[in-house]
């Protein structure tokens, strides 16, 4: 690779961060014009299929992100242009079908993921999913220019394009405010409002994939054009493994499916799953996407046996730096949940007891950021091996566990369940890849592996009671009411909580932090 690894992390890092702020602004916008309300329940559900391929084929990090870095990165680039246009014909053809079929079927499916919605609700759900229906076509596109480019080392455009879509979603919403002013709850202006909520979201796709296919014509990696070269070793190779990659994914987003299809019978708690979900994946996407995408492309290139020693080291390393920034960001996640959401979301129709409901399902959330992107990690070591049946056999098993898991849990915890039912998959998942991989590679030092992962949770775990105990001490002697108030709770405690943190892990002495360590040393000077 042309960059190094730090190099890619640096770039990424920073195009995400603007990226998913702006997705932070765009969910504090909706929550102060909607609360959790109708429109924002509606829109909850009316996304969930949009959303669904958007993340699955059109999220870095998916299946056609992945399997065309996978597949480009051990081409020469003047062979890339064919192959990307004949595999965008090839999606787009099934995509487009799927567009259609959303539009003229937008109730039934919403009666299909949504089955317990009120009538209002359904009915503001179903012109929204006509409205975003071709999110579907657009989300394959997305998805094969965000691999497309990663090959070509453009990382900045890919981290950074969703912020499109936030800022077409706040303009509308800005204009809605101007046009109508604290009328915009009012009964006669809820389907006005589901409009332009849908229909910006569909603008910043749009505009995102526009983006993307400009500086792709630029890099003579493919133009808009038609290509049937189906019969290609590069076309076959990226279909054997998108094809079970996509299937798993899939799996993995109708667990989503099923947790919202038990939400559904629960007033308000999609809206809250999204919500305190927002909250989650800001910094989780940011730190994911730090250690998942400079990976990905070493992890192809060492997936050859005489370099098994070699991708063993890199695993370890995405695990341990995967802990490492998971654990102690779950910890203040949930130690800190009640101010975080207060700060970002209670104004306007957005009340104190709507921030008690959305901190009840991100403290869930905080306890299962490791398993996710650990997952997450293994999943793509396996496409690098051009192994996609492995995860999608894994995924579908886990499923049949998810609904089991949300029956039970929902009754005992309510809308949290769903979360803690979620991570209960994820650690099976990855527990599951553990065991494959060990088979596969001739064996994984997994005892090794799990000592520093089992002492950063224990660190975690620590740093997370001083964190509390510092917010506590806070609220009794200072309070919690007021902005300011709350944004220095959570600057003292969570800065407690870190550095009680780093104090135990510089105790620990791993290798992956000395390296870190060196690494910003140099940088330095």
């Amino acid at each position: 690779m042309k960059r190094s690894l730090a190099s890619i992390a640096g770039i990424v890092a920073v195009a995400t961060v603007i990226s998913k702020i702006f997705g932070l602004l765009r969910s504090t916008c909706v929550a102060a014009v909607f609360g959790v309300g109708a429109v924002a329940d509606a829109y909850n559900y009316a996304y969930i299929i949009p959303g669904f391929l958007l993340v699955l084929l059109g999220g870095i990090n998916g299946p056609l992100h992945s399997t065309l870095v996978s597949v480009l990165a051990k081409r020469e680039k003047s062979a890339a242009a064919p192959l990307v246009e004949t595999i965008t014909t090839l999606i787009s053809g099934v995509l487009l079908l799927v567009t259609i079929g959303l539009i003229i079927f937008a109730g039934f499916f919403i009666d299909l993921v949504a089955p317990g919605l009120e009538e209002q609700v359904r009915a503001i759900a179903i012109q929204q999913l006509q409205i975003m229906a071709p999110i579907a076509l657009l989300s394959g596109l997305i998805g094969l220019g965000f691999g497309t480019l990663n090959a070509a080392e453009h990382y900045w455009l890919p981290s950074i394009s969703p912020m499109l879509s936030s800022i077409t979603v706040m303009l509308g919403l800005f204009l809605l405010a101007l046009r109508l002013g604290n009328q915009i709850n009012a009964p006669e202006y809820l389907q006005l409002g589901g409009w332009v909520l849908a229909g910006g979201t569909l603008a910043g796709a749009v505009l995102q994939w526009l983006v993307q296919l400009l500086v792709q014509w630029r890099e003579g990696m493919g133009k808009l054009r038609l290509g049937f070269d189906f019969g290609s070793g590069g076309v076959k190779q990226a279909i054997a493994i998108m094809a079970p990659a996509t299937l798993s994914s899939s799996m993995t987003q109708i667990n989503i499916y099923v947790d919202l299809f038990f939400a559904s019978y629960i007033p308000h708690a999609a809206a809250a799953l999204n919500y305190a979900g927002l909250l989650a994946q800001t910094p989780k996407g940011i730190l994911t996407s730090v250690i998942l995408i400079p990976l990905m492309p070493v992890f192809s290139q060492l997936a050859t046996p005489e370099n098994w020693s070699a991708l063993k080291l890199r695993i370890r390393q995405g695990l341990i730096l995967t802990a490492l920034t998971m654990l102690p960001l779950g910890a203040l996640m949930m130690t800190l949940a009640v101010p975080i959401v207060r700060v970002v979301y209670e104004r306007q129709a957005f009340d104190f007891s709507a921030s008690k409901l959305v901190a009840s399902v991100l403290i869930a959330y905080g306890l299962g950021t490791f398993t996710s992107v650990g997952r997450d990690l293994l999943v793509r070591v396996f496409y690098a091996l051009g192994d996609g049946q492995t995860p999608f056999r894994i995924t579908v098993a886990n499923i049949l566990l998810n609904i089991v898991l949300d029956y039970f849990l929902v009754k005992a915890f309510g809308v949290p369940g769903l979360v803690l039912a979620s991570i209960g998959v994820n650690l099976t998942a990855m527990l599951m890849m553990l065991w494959y991989l060990h088979r596969r590679l001739d064996g994984l030092p997994l005892r090794d592996w799990s000592l520093p992962i089992l002492g950063l949770i224990g660190a975690s775990g620590v740093a997370g009671v001083a964190c509390w105990l510092t917010s506590w001490g806070y609220e009794v002697l200072l309070g919690s009411e007021g902005m300011l108030r709350q944004l220095l709770q959570l600057s003292v405690a969570g800065s407690v909580g870190l550095g009680v943190f780093a104090i135990l892990v510089s105790l620990m002495k791993l290798p992956e932090v000395e390296l870190l360590v060196k690494r910003f040393r140099k940088k330095r000077n």
